[in-house]
């Protein structure tokens, strides 16, 4: 069996930056934040907020697909996740689908794939290589 550490963190930072990043060309190219500026809204939270979701599925997917400030943009996709649950998905932390899946499992796949991601770093095939605290 081959074994290689970075290709397995190559494989999951292009996985969830691709996945992720379709998410936020899609809120680009026309479908926009005013959902989520509701959703902010309707908890007592600034509609303005919702801007922030271009940050956690825009720029943070490309700091991963590059390989550079990795864990950072692993640790903001994280913390996009956690916001995207707790407004829009609550209601289904108990559920399952009616194939006996968890409701959650993308969101939660997501979720957990990013704070590896925060926790493993880059690896070798990235722009910024072994070096650097946050790649």
């Amino acid at each position: 069996m081959i074994k290689s550490d970075d290709t397995g963190k190559l494989i999951l930072r292009l996985t969830l930056g691709i996945l992720i990043l379709l998410h936020g060309l899609f809120k680009i190219t026309g479908g926009g934040v005013g959902g989520i500026g509701g959703m902010l809204s309707s908890h007592g939270l600034p509609g303005f907020l919702a801007y922030g979701v271009y940050i956690g599925e825009i720029l943070a997917p490309v700091l991963l697909i590059v390989g550079i400030y990795t864990r950072l943009g692993g640790l903001i996709i994280a913390i996009n996740m956690v916001v995207a649950i707790l407004l829009a998905h609550t209601g289904q932390f108990t559920s399952l689908t009616n194939n006996g899946g968890w409701a959650l499992e993308l969101q939660g796949m997501f979720l957990f794939t990013a704070l590896a991601i925060a926790f493993m770093g880059a690896g070798r095939f990235s722009l910024a290589g072994n070096g650097g605290r946050w790649n």
